[in-house]
């Protein structure tokens, strides 16, 4: 369960990079590290594709989330079962519905959050090449590799592709391969970029 836990909370970090690539394409690292950082606050629904060897079906979530710079995100699923995560300046709580309505999660799983606030930063910036948690690789065909530089990440997760459309603003898929027979997809749509977002969207559940 932790290790899921953190293998989403990873995974909300790489679709936060995607919708940051979102302003437009660039072909070198100063080029995305340019666009990267005019990025303010994201917004955008997802759908979060689990494939594992024993599925005959993949495990289908779906949600919503929203990022405003310089650390407060709500990452919220909304199906098949309804959890949220707030990060504020106050800190990190998680939420789960149950049917006596909102409870706070008080599990291991919210240290691993903490790590990837950190990381945010960076993303958002364009600082893939000195990210000391991922080493990161620009291939042809406009496709980035993330490749853990730790043994305690590598052990969750072997590498990341960013798969990117040749029309600026477009991507493709966020592929995280956990294992040789398992990796979660992740697709975005309708980002909104750098438009106000209300205070209490990263403070209260409702």
């Amino acid at each position: 369960m932790k290790n899921k836990r953190i293998i989403n909370e990873i995974g909300a970090l790489i679709l936060l990079i995607s919708a940051g690539l979102c302003l437009g394409w660039g072909d070198t690292w100063d080029e995305i590290r340019s666009a990267t950082g005019n990025v303010k606050s994201v917004s955008a629904e997802f759908i979060q594709e689990k494939h594992m060897k024993i599925l005959v079906q993949p495990l289908i979530s779906t949600g919503i989330f929203h990022f405003q710079t310089p650390g407060s995100l709500r990452w919220e699923y909304r199906s098949p079962i309804q959890n949220i995560l707030l990060m504020n300046n106050e800190g990190t709580v998680r939420f789960v519905k149950t049917k006596n309505g909102w409870t706070q999660d008080a599990g291991a799983g919210l240290q691993s959050m903490q790590m990837v606030l950190e990381q945010i930063t960076q993303w958002l910036s364009g600082e893939f090449e000195n990210n000391p948690i991922f080493s990161a690789r620009l291939e042809t065909g406009r496709k980035i590799v993330l490749t853990p530089r730790e043994a305690s990440v590598a052990r969750m997760i072997q590498r990341v592709e960013l798969l990117l459309s040749p029309t600026a603003g477009i991507m493709n898929a966020v592929i995280i391969y956990e294992s040789d027979d398992s990796f979660t997809k992740l697709v975005f749509k309708n980002p909104v970029i750098n438009q106000p977002i209300k205070p209490s969207i990263f403070q209260k559940v409702k």
